[in-house]
């Protein structure tokens, strides 16, 4: 017999954000709403070229559509 699997157990464990990450982000899309680049639910998402979302710097920050920046490989190149 196979035993009862934790559901809650397994994501309270599996399942935390990072609070710095998330609020690097939402920082970032912040700054684009009020330079104008973006609005609220025009389907834009805020892309880190580096894949580092605490880097914020206007040369790392750019505006894609949600489907181009989901679509995008995270894969980092050696």
């Amino acid at each position: 017999m196979k035993k009862k699997r934790d559901y809650k157990k397994e994501y309270r464990e599996n399942h935390k954000p990072n609070l710095k990450d998330n609020n690097a982000r939402h920082r970032a899309r912040y700054a684009a709403e009020k330079a104008g680049k973006v609005r609220v639910g025009d389907g834009k998402e805020i892309d880190h070229k580096n894949n580092n979302p605490r880097d914020n710097s206007p040369g790392n920050v750019r505006v894609m559509s949600r489907a181009k920046n989901r679509a995008r490989s995270r894969r980092k190149i050696i």
